[in-house]
């Protein structure tokens, strides 16, 4: 599917382009298998064919992620008690558990909504449950954008610097996705274990 996404890309006018990666970018929060990092690397390989602007295209994927972080963190921040309040979702996290996640992310939210940026997958869910909470939104997404700003220079980076040897710039990325799902995994374990305890406690 990615190859079929990128052939198609490659074929694109130059203003669209930009705006597919950049939708990518913004898609990646709501549906995290979308292709996202591997698009923005290809867009940046693509500078060096002279069809893109390797920072312009950085700078508009992360404002495009940011947007659609902050948008998902604002929706659950109104919805998100309402939703988790009966049913099947209040069983998977209980009004305990929602206590205990309050403290933890007035405890190290910062620290943990910024590591947790870097994680595949793990990287969507973290504003939204800040949103949850009730986390104030400059202590979620100032650090959310920032390590989202890092992580999308990175991308930029392995793509221009390696832009004639695209596989190359994508067996970097799927080792280092590959590091990062195997950490955010490892986490997500963790977290869901401690919420398992958390509901037997209850």
């Amino acid at each position: 599917m990615a190859e079929r996404l990128l052939d198609w890309v490659s074929g694109l006018p130059t203003v669209a382009v930009y705006l597919v990666l950049a939708g990518l970018s913004c898609v990646e929060n709501v549906f995290p298998p979308v292709p996202a990092d591997v698009a923005v690397v290809f867009g940046a390989f693509l500078s060096r064919r002279g069809i893109t602007s390797a920072p312009l295209l950085g700078a508009v994927c992360w404002l495009a992620n940011t947007a659609s972080s902050a948008g998902m963190y604002f929706l659950a921040r109104a919805r998100g008690k309402k939703f988790f309040a009966s049913g099947w979702p209040s069983k998977l996290l209980p009004p305990s558990s929602i206590t205990a996640l309050q403290r933890v992310y007035r405890k190290h939210g910062v620290v943990g909504i910024f590591v947790s940026r870097f994680f595949p997958g793990l990287r969507a869910a973290v504003t939204p449950f800040a949103g949850v909470v009730g986390m104030p939104p400059a202590r979620a997404l100032i650090p959310s954008a920032i390590a989202s700003a890092i992580w999308y220079a990175f991308l930029v980076a392995v793509g221009a610097a390696l832009g004639r040897n695209w596989d190359a710039a994508q067996r970097l990325l799927t080792s280092t996705n590959r590091i990062l799902g195997i950490v955010g995994l490892v986490t997500a374990v963790l977290v869901g274990i401690w919420i398992w305890r958390r509901r037997r406690a209850d």
